[in-house]
């Protein structure tokens, strides 16, 4: 997932920004990072651009954002297309997320918080 956009074996798509170079997180880590989830049509669900960067652990996520987490190193910044098999499904999530939606994130990772 550096220059133009990759698709992963289990259809996540991911391009992005390239940087990094540091720590590459695994599932049992936490992570320090800003995003800004979409839909397809742009509209915007979730962002933590609004304040400080938050923390997550990186196995705790829907199975899209965790698999290009542990793919991505310390100062990268990416964005990614989650398929709706990766994401929420049949079921969405809440008003914003309807069935079977493509999700698309921005993400920059900032420190891996073991």
């Amino acid at each position: 997932c550096r220059e133009g956009r990759t698709v992963t074996g289990s259809g996540l798509q991911c391009g992005g920004g390239g940087g990094g170079g540091g720590a590459t997180p695994t599932a049992e880590d936490r992570v320090r990072l800003h995003y800004r989830g979409t839909l397809i049509d742009g509209t915007e669900f979730d962002s933590s651009y609004e304040g400080d960067p938050v923390t997550f652990s990186a196995g705790n996520l829907i199975t899209g954002f965790t698999e290009a987490l542990l793919m991505m190193q310390e100062g990268a910044h990416w964005r990614i297309y989650i398929p709706s098999d990766l994401a929420y499904g049949p079921s969405g999530s809440g008003p914003a997320i309807g069935p079977n939606a493509t999700l698309i994130f921005e993400i920059e990772l900032f420190e891996v918080v073991e």
